[in-house]
């Protein structure tokens, strides 16, 4: 999947990876995808969450080959 910005929060537990998400979206322009890697195993949760409570799009989330969550946000 494209995305135009990427945060690595792994390593990080909440709400870090939220934060960090937040602050990426928000130097973004409508329509662009941010890609967030997490290893909180809460962030599943967190950014499904977050994506309800702030209209940002959920695209997809999932885990990669190391083990991180994945997540793809795009901006309202």
């Amino acid at each position: 999947m494209n995305f135009e910005k990427e945060v690595d929060a792994r390593g990080l537990n909440c709400p870090l990876p939220i934060l960090r998400a937040k602050k990426a979206l928000a130097e973004m322009q409508s329509g662009q995808t941010v890609r967030v890697l997490a290893t909180d195993p809460g962030s599943v949760k967190d950014f499904q969450a977050f994506a309800k409570q702030t209209g940002n799009e959920l695209l997809s989330h999932g885990e990669t080959a190391d083990k991180a969550f994945e997540f793809f946000l795009k901006r309202k």
